[in-house]
């Protein structure tokens, strides 16, 4: 009886020791007397006690690196202190454990490198309004050497570009400039419509008051009301100013004057309108 339950013990104790899970998003690796053998799967996988060791177990999920601020040179010799982050994830999990060392310094250190030379190829002004840009050339970078590691650099993100403290005041200085000339240019183009807007409207008014009185010479008596009544709105806002002057004068002194020679252009221009031609198009 004591030899069947040794057995059985053994027995037991074998498979326990040859059984391995693998976690889902997991892989691992085994090797067999010192060598690679073979990759394990997610779930409940069998292995020789003994002989088959398991050297490495992963994810295969997305990974995250986080890239510590680091001070760099633009090309136009300005420091900045620029960070980011790497969305990363073991594509090939024999490459990556046979490949390289030290994965996530690897990853930290060609990230940083290759940082400072995408910087150093661009001005100041040029890393504030091309950063999708430089990202894009930087996961193109990494990319290009990870692929020997097995690993999949799936989107970089830099996060913030500091300067230095009087590089950051004389841009601020250069954009309130830049926003008040914008807003100059706006206010002078509003004055310049306003002023075409009002000469257009101050046309259509001396074309309908010429037609007024061309067809009703008793409509002076309006014109002269109208003229009275821009007289005394510019009276008061005279006497708003805080520097205004007061002056009398009499509005009807140079009614007169300007009512009859509005009146005499306008006969003019009907006599000349109404003036018969000859024959050959010229006045007679």
């Amino acid at each position: 009886m004591e030899p069947i339950i040794a057995i059985a013990l053994v027995l037991i104790g074998y498979s326990l020791g040859s059984a391995k899970i693998i976690n889902q998003g997991n892989e691992a690796l085994v090797e067999r007397l010192g060598q690679y053998h073979r990759k394990l799967r997610p779930g409940l996988n069998f292995i020789v006690p003994l002989i088959d060791q398991v050297v490495m177990e992963d994810t295969t999920r997305e990974q995250i690196l986080d890239i510590k601020p680091q001070n760099v040179i633009t090309k136009d010799n300005i420091y900045l202190e620029i960070d980011g982050v790497v969305y990363w994830r073991i594509k090939d999990m024999e490459k990556s454990f046979y490949q390289i060392d030290d994965l996530a310094q690897g990853l930290n250190q060609i990230t940083t490198t290759s940082l400072r030379e995408i910087i150093a190829q661009n001005t100041l002004e040029e890393t504030n309004v091309s950063r999708v840009d430089m990202d894009k050339e930087l996961l193109d970078r990494l990319n290009e050497t990870t692929a020997d590691w097995g690993v999949e650099i799936q989107r970089v993100d830099i996060q913030s570009i500091t300067p230095p403290e009087s590089v950051r005041l004389s841009m601020e200085d250069q954009r309130a400039a830049e926003i008040k000339s914008r807003a100059a240019i706006l206010e002078a183009e509003g004055e310049r419509q306003a002023a075409i807007k009002k000469a257009e409207g101050t046309s259509t008014s001396m074309q309908i008051l010429s037609e007024a009185l061309r067809s009703t010479p008793e409509n002076k008596e309006i014109l002269r009301y109208l003229v009275a009544q821009d007289y005394i709105n510019a009276s008061y806002k005279l006497g708003e100013s805080p520097n205004s002057k007061v002056v009398f004068v009499d509005p009807g002194s140079g009614q007169n004057e300007i009512i009859d020679q509005i009146t005499a252009e306008t006969v003019a221009e009907d006599t000349v309108q109404r003036k018969p031609r000859n024959g050959n198009g010229s006045e007679s």
